[in-house]
């Protein structure tokens, strides 16, 4: 295993090939690359406004992750907007840590523990380097100062950041230090828990070139006593100095200009800072309480309650005289200002998941690497939205973003259970105390009391193994320990009965570790020396960064940590005591090395099939990632319907599947591990339509058939159809046909089709019968008188023809004024004026009806019933 240690893993790239000028979607780019870029670590240039020098570095910008798209975006705090995206390859949803200056950008994936240093004058890749994957190890970066700090194995090594390759010797603490960050001043500051004390360690001057060897090492220069031993610690740098969270004692200890201050707290659960505080105050968020207190240089100066339920609250963040503390449960980033007054709340869409606060470049920047968007503020504390998907750098839109999942409920709030397998073992004048955690009973814990041999020790609640000096060698001690939550004392568990001795064995000689796919770590060393006596059991201890905690007995020379009683994902290691027949205990071997707990992943979830309305045969289906339980999530295997395929996305489609199909969908994450379990659902591939038709009705020249569609969940059109007329489209519940004939009966057929084909039902209707009245009325004056009287020689109203003209060999009889005739259509012919005896009608329209069968009388002499409209007629 390859860890900071081994400067022999170090990648180094050359970088000295020429910029290129490259045309990309969003308008002319100015890019440069290198053929190391894709060599070393295969990051992507995709977009870039166009610059004199290959990639201009504007001052007030910030580089910020985008976990979903697996790449890089710069912000310009100034615009709020994007001018820079560079994709990351097989870092897609992996955590990354991010740091940067004006000119570096330096980047650790903690699924693979890649580093990887950027120039940002050049956006070339310098050099690369592998640490252990996983929680444990950071990376730390002012100006051409760069550290990688192994919290796990207290080991901080300086890098030269041009070349990642190591600067003289590393600086070594005890393991399980916390911190690791620079303060103003350019002082990297670390946190001992096991001791009670932080220290600044200064970078040694570069050498010219990167990989000369100036023959210099960091330095530790200053250490100063912040608590108790074994109390749990939390970091914050300042302008000039540290601030220290001592979560046992429930008090923040500032270090400036080489002087301590503590001010003590009233917190009933354990509190955070922020990695780095700006400005003289020092906010420490109670998660909780949904409480933040404000310390300044003369101690502690108010306190405000953040609104809201539930403790996702991030570390409150100090910028330009206000407070700014993100809620990740909901999104919202409440903003405060010195008073404690509440002045803004920043919502908005894509604020989901985790929040990143970073205050840069007189900027802060609130950036949620989950989703599309981020946050700008400045220091006049404007607001402003920006896409880090911006169209005009590459175009397409955002992924959709889960939704977030519902609160959890509230538990339960009592004081803590007893802790649980309390054990001591002697040594020469002292004891070792260790025990597995107590419950917290709905109150986080927030230390551990251990008393015995007239002293009571405060230890920190991660803090679950300590040692107790000072004791006589012959005399018999038991101890006690009880838990502490904001409920209050928990009950005590005493240990067994030790008798310090000087007569102890000794340590084993090496301890080695190894996470096994199962979950497991199996720990192992050889058989201690026990010096006269029998060695009766090995106790290990389990160390990650800033916590030591027991893992563990055996009577062998290895153990077997069960899976989920550590933690995936996060860096361990382990260091075992010897204890003999006598209980005398040794001290604490070396520490092994540090591995990263790994299992299967956990099942996917919020799975969801769905009917593609649009295509046959197929669903689509989509999930939120699975817990990837400490190595990445390589791939999901999605079985639907028996067919199994392999993707790499949180989304799949799937065809061919037959329509008005029921299938089962099995949904199983996949990574260094194995596969996890599945999730399940079910789906149905979209059907053919079925149509019910419901009713109709008609007019004389219009039927409308109404009926009912099941669209097979696709999406349905139809129509409505009868032989002789063109088919008519219409809502797939009622359609009207115009036109038709009166008095005539139709078959309507109704076609409803999707995806998957067509349904179709039929339906009879007649069509209403339309009568007109034949008419002519006598007129004033002689012969007026009787013109209508009835049929005579030559023309008079109301005759009656088998063709559409007044031929006297064609006339079939005549029609005495007021005879109701059925009207089936019009016809075109010879133009007939009634003149007086119809109102001046006059028209060549022929109306064909009912007499003698079907024949002819002009529209002239027929008034038709319902407004005498000629138009409603069809044409014969």
């Amino acid at each position: 295993m390859a860890t900071i240690d081994d400067p022999g893993r170090n990648t180094v790239t050359d970088t000295a090939a020429p910029p290129r000028r490259s045309r990309m979607r969003g308008g002319l780019v100015t890019i440069g690359t290198v053929g190391a870029l894709l060599a070393a670590m295969g990051l992507t240039v995709l977009g870039l406004g166009a610059a004199d020098n290959a990639v201009a570095n504007y001052d007030a910008s910030s580089w910020l992750w985008s976990a979903a798209r697996s790449e890089m975006a710069r912000v310009n705090g100034v615009t709020a907007r994007v001018d820079t995206r560079m994709e990351i390859p097989g870092a897609r949803r992996h955590p990354m840590q991010v740091t940067q200056t004006d000119r570096l950008l330096i980047l650790r994936d903690l699924n693979t523990g890649q580093v990887s240093s950027l120039d940002l004058a050049t956006l070339q890749i310098t050099a690369t380097t592998r640490t252990t994957p996983g929680l444990g190890v950071n990376v730390a970066l002012h100006e051409d100062a760069a550290f990688v700090v192994d919290a796990v194995q207290g080991v901080v090594r300086q890098l030269d950041p041009r070349s990642l390759a190591p600067v003289g010797e590393p600086v070594r603490y005890p393991p399980g230090i916390t911190g690791g960050a620079f303060d103003g001043k350019g002082r990297l500051w670390i946190a001992v828990p096991s001791e009670g004390t932080v220290s600044a360690v200064t970078a040694a001057k570069l050498p010219s070139a990167p990989a000369a060897d100036g023959n210099v090492s960091p330095e530790r220069v200053e250490t100063y006593t912040v608590a108790e031993p074994s109390h749990e610690l939390v970091v914050s740098t300042l302008d000039d100095g540290v601030a220290v969270l001592d979560r046992t004692s429930a008090s923040l200890v500032t270090v400036r200009a080489g002087e301590t201050a503590r001010t003590p707290l009233t917190m009933s659960s354990a509190g955070t800072l922020p990695a780095r505080t700006s400005g003289p105050a020092v906010p420490v968020t109670v998660g909780g309480e949904r409480r933040v207190h404000v310390v300044a240089d003369g101690g502690e100066v108010r306190q405000f309650t953040v609104p809201g339920t539930g403790d996702r609250l991030n570390a409150a963040v100090a910028w330009a005289g206000r407070f700014y503390c993100a809620d990740e449960a909901t999104g919202t980033v409440y903003a405060f200002d010195g008073a404690g007054k509440l002045v803004d709340t920043i919502r908005g869409k894509g604020l989901t998941g985790p929040l990143e606060l970073d205050v840069r470049e007189n900027h802060l920047f609130i950036n949620a690497p989950d989703s599309s968007t981020a946050r700008v503020v400045d220091d006049q504390h404007r607001v402003r939205e920006v896409n880090k998907y911006a169209n005009d750098v590459l175009g397409g839109d955002p992924p959709p973003v889960p939704p977030p999942p519902p609160p959890p409920k509230k538990p339960k709030v009592g004081k803590p259970s007893a802790p649980r397998s309390v054990t001591a073992s002697a040594g020469n004048a002292r004891a070792r105390v260790s025990w597995k955690p107590a419950a917290a009973n709905g109150a986080e814990i927030t230390r551990y009391v251990v008393t015995g041999g007239g002293q009571e020790h405060q230890v920190g609640a991660n803090q679950r193994a300590v040692e107790i000096t000072g004791l006589t060698n012959g005399e018999t001690y038991t101890f006690s320990v009880h838990a502490v939550n904001a409920k209050g004392d928990g009950p005590a568990r005493r240990s067994n009965p030790v008798t310090p001795t000087a007569a102890v064995p000794d340590p084993p000689a090496a301890v080695t570790a190894e996470a096994r796919p199962d979950g497991t770590v199996l720990v192992k060393w050889p058989a201690a020396n026990g010096q006269g006596n029998t060695i009766a059991k090995y106790a290990v201890t389990a160390t990650s960064a800033g916590t030591n905690a027991p893992a563990g007995e055996s009577k062998k020379t290895e153990l077997v940590v069960p899976a989920g009683e550590l933690e995936y994902g996060t860096q361990y290691a382990f260091t075992v005591v010897a204890v003999n027949d006598k209980g005398a205990g040794s001290a604490a071997s070396p520490v092994s090395n540090t591995v990263v707990p790994f299992a299967p992943p956990g099942q996917p979830v919020e799975l969801r099939a769905t009917t593609v309305a649009d295509r046959p045969g197929t669903i689509a289906v989509q999930w939120s990632p699975a817990l990837d339980n400490g190595r990445p999530v390589t791939k999901y295997l999605v079985d639907v319907g028996g067919r199994v395929r392999e993707v790499t996305d949180t989304q799949a489609t799937v065809d061919e599947l037959g329509d008005g199909q029921s299938v089962t969908v099995k949904v199983k994450a996949v990574n260094e591990a194995g596969a996890g379990p599945e999730a399940t659902t079910t789906a149905r591939t979209v059907a053919p339509p079925r149509v019910t038709v419901t009713g109709s009705s008609a007019t004389a020249t219009a039927a409308t058939v109404t009926f009912t569609v099941d669209a097979g969940g696709g999406q349905a059109t139809c129509t409505l159809s009868t032989a002789g007329e063109p088919a008519k489209a219409g809502p797939c519940s009622s359609i009207t046909m115009p036109g038709l004939k009166p008095g005539t009966a139709y078959t309507f057929t109704v076609t409803a089709s999707n995806a998957a084909g067509k349904g179709t039902a039929t339906r009879p209707q007649t069509t209403d019968p339309l009568y007109g009245v034949a008419t002519c009325n006598n007129g004033p004056d002689g012969e007026q008188r009787t013109y209508c009287n009835k049929d005579v020689g030559g023309r008079n109203g109301n005759e009656i023809f088998s063709v559409t003209r007044q031929d006297n060999d064609k006339q079939v009889g005549w029609a005495k004024p007021g005879t109701r005739l059925k009207a089936y259509c019009k016809k075109s012919g010879e133009n007939v004026d009634s003149w007086i005896y119809n109102n001046q009608k006059q028209s060549t329209w022929w109306v064909q009806v009912e007499y003698s069968g079907r024949n002819y009388i002009p529209w002239a002499w027929l008034n038709l019933e319902g407004g005498d409209d000629i138009d409603v007629l069809p044409t014969c």
